[in-house]
């Protein structure tokens, strides 16, 4: 196995950098990552997507699609700055890769295609980072393509993620013809040459001086508004320096309220440099962001959260967030989650699928340790003397499940091994046993998403996996209301009874599920009242057409009874099981199905076909525009009916066509279709 250098050594957590690299599918993000890497000097060879020899798209699967499938981590050195980038998917089956991620970095730069703008999943994983808080930067890739356009970029993440942008450069030269920026804090021009190493610093041309002087007054004025320092320098002088502004972005940045817009062409190593410059200077370090319990110390008790298991030719690996303290090798540390100790036996800066050992891992950083054995991710690792657990990152709840089996009848147990470390790599995933039929079901996040996974298990374990058609995970909702519904459940055994006695109201919700007690005069305790809800959920469990989960309802407990012995949580529990199933069973309930909303880019010869095979798979049109020679539609559509939809697209399109699906809820199925 490669090894890499050892970087530096970070002097303090102020010069630490933990970022990700977010985007849509194809967009450039594992190029920008490749020229980060070589720009620094962590890599001496520029890794190229087509060519299968990226850094962090490691895994064969990755390297033969030509897309990122799992979260890679890397590090190198800037400006006396250690950097640590998580590359993350792009694909909307691998969401879950980037919520891990996305829990345990300070900021992220989000990479947009400069001919296509925001496109859907640039969108999501925007979402995605606003509901963690991380401030991002944007860098507006691809300017050297047909049809590339920084401002419509720009219009698109204005009107699209409804953010400010904040423009700082402006391109020389278009398409074919791009060669560099004008830097408009400093006022310089920056070119490349073709095959150039490093860029060179000169005075803007004179073509663009007029543009960029006005550039330069929009961003001072765009900034001014939004900033108060800003405003009262630029109210004093009419203008503002290059250090006011500086500071402004970057206080704009990190309060969200901007978003600073760089531009380049990874591809043709323009535009890397000044990316770097600017991740230094405006996003966060450990120590700019809301702490877990006080500051980034390496003084305090350890405290770290795993937020990726992996396994490696060298073993188990856990991929760790330290937050406070000081780890080193040899340590004892305590899963606080499952309140069992594990050793850590090494710890690795890690380079995607290279790494070297360091002695010590402190606030701030992001490595993977060695000998920790069953901690999965979410889990907080911290000193046994100091004990706490950190919020671990959401999971998404699997849409569609396939059932799988081993082809030889002496490799089932193997299969179930393998199945079970490819759901504690992956917790989006889940593995189940079928009361009813038996089978092994796999669920997981999409169509790709299954496939990678049972394709890791035969390439990694050497079996031979049957796969079944995939099945969605559908839902019944409540149709109509139930009023005043009493259930008495009484049981006598010979021993002590059980007596309960409920009446329940039951009605559509906008919420999953929500349970109100509005019983007076004490007629039924509060602890059997918190028994009748927990009796409550265990009925959702399964609905009375299908046996599917039960979403979307009010339970109002109105009144009750209770016996003097016979009374207790257990029966009342039980009634609260017993009343709501039967209600449900009185109130009519209907079949809900996932749906996905789906974006088709086709060429404008094929949007008659692919219209009317939209139609045939039940799927709603939306939205219908042109851009540069092509269609772009939007549908929602049932996830069912988007199995195999991707080969059937090519065919229609002669292979140019492609799609993009995220998930959009749930919806009635129609009368006649189960």
């Amino acid at each position: 196995m490669r090894t890499v250098q050892p970087l530096p050594a970070v002097r303090t957590v102020r010069t630490v950098r933990n970022l990700g690299i977010l985007a849509h599918v194809d967009a450039g993000k594992t190029t920008v990552t490749e020229r980060i890497l070589y720009a620094t000097g962590a890599t001496y060879k520029r890794g190229e997507v087509h060519d299968g020899t990226t850094v962090t798209d490691f895994d064969p699967q990755e390297r033969d699609r030509g897309i990122t499938i799992f979260a890679a981590a890397v590090s190198c050195d800037w400006d006396g700055h250690r950097l640590n980038l998580i590359d993350t998917p792009g694909h909307v089956d691998f969401s879950d890769e980037v919520e891990r991620s996305l829990r345990v970095l300070d900021g992220a730069v989000a990479v947009f295609d400069a001919v296509a703008g925001v496109e859907p999943q640039s969108e999501s994983v925007w979402r995605q980072a606003d509901r963690h808080g991380v401030p991002r930067i944007a860098f507006v890739n691809k300017l050297d393509r047909a049809g590339a356009d920084l401002d419509t970029a720009v219009a698109s993440i204005h009107d699209r993620l409804h953010v400010v942008p904040l423009v700082v450069q402006l391109p020389i030269g278009r398409e074919d013809g791009f060669t560099g920026v004008v830097d408009l804090l400093r006022m310089r021009a920056l070119t490349w040459r073709a095959g150039g190493a490093a860029y060179e610093d000169g005075e803007v041309p004179g073509g663009l001086r007029e543009e960029a002087g006005r550039r330069r007054r929009l961003l001072e004025e765009t900034v001014a508004g939004l900033h108060q320092a800003a405003l009262e320098e630029f109210c004093a002088d009419g203008r503002l320096t290059e250090a006011t502004l500086r500071t402004a972005l970057r206080d704009l940045t990190r309060t969200g309220e901007g978003v600073v817009v760089l531009c380049g062409s990874a591809y043709r190593d323009r535009g890397i440099e000044p990316l770097l410059d600017a991740v230094v200077a405006y996003l966060p370090s450990p120590l700019d962001v809301p702490p877990v319990r006080t500051a980034a110390d390496p003084r305090q008790p350890f405290a770290a959260l795993v937020f990726k298991v992996a396994a490696s030719a060298t073993g188990r690996l856990t991929y760790v967030r330290v937050y406070e303290g000081t780890l080193s090798k040899g340590d004892t540390v305590l899963d606080a989650r499952a309140g069992r100790t594990e050793r850590v036996g090494r710890i690795l800066r890690v380079q995607a699928d290279r790494h070297v050992d360091v002695d010590r891992a402190v606030a701030g950083d992001i490595v993977a340790v060695v000998g920790v054995k069953a901690a999965g991710a979410g889990a907080t690792l911290c000193d046994p003397a100091a004990p706490l657990v950190l919020e671990p990152p959401g999971t998404a709840e699997p849409v569609v499940t396939v059932a799988v089996e081993a082809r030889r009848s002496g490799d089932t147990e193997r299969l179930a091994a393998a199945l079970a470390r490819l759901v504690e790599e992956d917790p989006s995933l889940t593995v189940r046993t079928d009361p009813e039929t038996g089978q092994t079901v796999l669920s997981g996040m999409g169509e790709l998403h299954l496939e990678v996974a049972v394709e890791k298990v035969r390439r990694a374990h050497g079996l031979e996996v049957g796969v079944g058609r995939p099945q969605v995970a559908h839902r019944e909702t409540v149709v109509r209301g139930v009023a005043g519904w009493v259930h008495r459940h009484v049981k006598q055994d010979g021993g002590a009874g059980q007596f309960a006695q409920v009446v329940i109201d039951v009605e559509p919700h906008d919420e999953d599920f929500v349970f109100v007690s509005a019983v007076t005069g004490g007629r039924v305790p509060r602890e059997y009242v918190r028994a009748v809800e927990a009796g409550c959920r265990d009925a959702l469990a399964e609905g009375p057409l299908g046996g599917h989960r039960v979403t979307g309802l009010r339970v109002t407990l109105t009144d009750g009874a209770t016996h003097v012995k016979d009374s207790s949580e257990a029966a009342f529990r039980a009634a609260g099981r017993f009343a709501l199933r039967d209600a449900l069973r009185a109130g009519g309930t209907v079949l809900l199905e996932p749906v996905a909303e789906v974006t088709v880019t086709v060429p404008g010869d094929a949007v008659g076909a692919v219209l009317g095979d939209l139609a045939a798979r039940r799927g709603r049109v939306t939205g219908q525009s042109a851009r540069a020679g092509t269609a772009v539609l939007t549908a929602t559509v049932p996830l069912a009916e988007l199995f195999g939809y991707a080969t059937r697209l090519r065919g229609r399109t002669q292979g140019r066509g492609t799609f993009t699906a995220r998930a959009g809820g749930y919806a009635r199925v129609p009368d006649g279709v189960r």
